[in-house]
Formats: C-alpha cells, sequence, structure tokens
C-alpha cells in the first residue's frame, strides 16, 4: 500500500480540536488543494466562505443541528455551488444569459464537492482532522441571511478542520460497507432482503457488534437518521435551494 492509499485509508472524521492555528502556509496549501480539484469545463463551479468571524461560527453551528464542535474548530469553510459568478461574467460581457436550471445546479455541487474532498485528502497529508458538516443545508432562510447568499449560490458542503486531539487520532475508523455491495458490473443490481440484512450484519461484526440484532440496530439507526427532524428539515431545505433552479424552455 502506497502513501496516498494509506491516507485515504486513515482518514476519519474529527470532532474534536486542539487549541492550535494552522499556519498560514498549511491553510494556502489546503485552499490550493482545493483549486486544484477536477471541475467541469476548468469553470471552478463554487465560491468558498473562510468563516473566521467567532459570532459567525457560533450561528453556524447553532444552526447546523446544536453542534458546538463547530465553532470551536480553527479553520471553517462552506464550499457553495456557485452558479451566479459565471452568470454574472455572461452578463458583465452583454450576453443573453439564460437563468442557470438545474443541471448547471447539479453540476456546481459536483464541481463544490470534489474540491472539498481534495482539500480533505491535503488536511490529511498534513496532519490535521476534518469532518464534513451535512446539516449546513438546513435552515435555508436563516443560513442564506447569515452568508449574504444569492439565490443561485448552494450550500453544498462544510469542512471544519484542525489538529485533532489525542483522544480523535486515537480513535478507531468505523468499518464500511464491504465492496460487494456497492461494486457491480454495468448495470444496477437490487440486493434481496437476506442481502441486506447481510450486508448490514456483517458491517457491524466488523466494528464491534457481532451480535447485533438487524431489524432492532436498523430500527433506531432509521429513526436517528433517515426519519429524524434533521433529515425532514435538511430536504425541506434543499426544496427551498433548488426552487432558483427551476426550469423552463
Amino acid at each position: 500500500m502506497n502513501d496516498t492509499m494509506r491516507a485515504v485509508a486513515a482518514r476519519k472524521s474529527v470532532r474534536a480540536f486542539e487549541k492550535k492555528d494552522i499556519p498560514a502556509d498549511i491553510k494556502r496549501a489546503l485552499l490550493e488543494a482545493a483549486f486544484q480539484a477536477p471541475t467541469a469545463g476548468n469553470q471552478m463551479l463554487y465560491t468558498i466562505l473562510d468563516i473566521a468571524d467567532q459570532p459567525l461560527k457560533e450561528a453556524l453551528a447553532k444552526s447546523c443541528d446544536d453542534q458546538p464542535f463547530i465553532a470551536d474548530a480553527p479553520l471553517v469553510l462552506v464550499f457553495l455551488a456557485d452558479c451566479r459568478r459565471w452568470l454574472d461574467s455572461y452578463r458583465a460581457a452583454g450576453l443573453p444569459a439564460r437563468s442557470p436550471g438545474p443541471g448547471d445546479a447539479l453540476l456546481a455541487i459536483t464541481d463544490a464537492v470534489i474540491a472539498a474532498q481534495n482539500m480533505v485528502a491535503a488536511a490529511e497529508s498534513f496532519g490535521l482532522g476534518s469532518c464534513y458538516i451535512g446539516d449546513i443545508l438546513e435552515n435555508c432562510e436563516h443560513v442564506r441571511q447569515l452568508l449574504s447568499l444569492p439565490d443561485e449560490a448552494i450550500p453544498a458542503a462544510m469542512l471544519v478542520i484542525g489538529y485533532p486531539t489525542a483522544q480523535q487520532a486515537a480513535r478507531q475508523k468505523p468499518a464500511r460497507i464491504d465492496g460487494r455491495y456497492i461494486v457491480f458490473e454495468n448495470r444496477y443490481t437490487l440486493l434481496t432482503p437476506a442481502q441486506h440484512k447481510e450486508m448490514y450484519l456483517d458491517r457491524e461484526a466488523r466494528n464491534g457488534h457481532p451480535d447485533a440484532d438487524f431489524v432492532e440496530r436498523l430500527t433506531a439507526f432509521w429513526k436517528r437518521k433517515y426519519e429524524s427532524d434533521f433529515s425532514r428539515e435538511m430536504n425541506r431545505s434543499a426544496c427551498q435551494y433548488l426552487k432558483a433552479f427551476e426550469w423552463s424552455e
């Protein structure tokens, strides 16, 4: 296994950081890693907000499902899927630019998340921990106001980065679902109920729960994640963001 693969395998989400600033040269390198990510047509369809204001960090921590560790992170970045910048460039050139549609939004979301993941990989190489905050999609109206977002910008990803505490560094990374349930040749394959049970219990066993009950544990997970208030709010907010991209010829 080479160094890149070791870093990919070792990386895990970090939610507690040392009270230690990230040096300016490393921060520049992290941003440069994002800029060098693959991007559709070399457009870089994203904007990165560097959240340096402490009260703003705390407001985002509150709106992102009350997660105080966000406000404690040395580096907090919001990656916006940005369909406004190119639109304004076209208009500045006097071009009759159409309003962006759902395809533009999806492409920009992809660009933003790829850039964020490049930064995550770079952070790992510097001994930094990181965590994606999916809850940035919640509370659309409030977040739009906090960050002065135009209608054509969607907060696709939020990253918190810092030096992990000793406890976080030593914490074991959770086992992933085995690849045989993820990778199929050529066409989508539906798993049988028995395969779903096998898939879940295999992962639970590798995460230290060999006697897990499939229905009991999956029911608890379903309640905590899929049927949670934050999941429903995330969907509501996503619909609000996407209203700006409704398509009409």
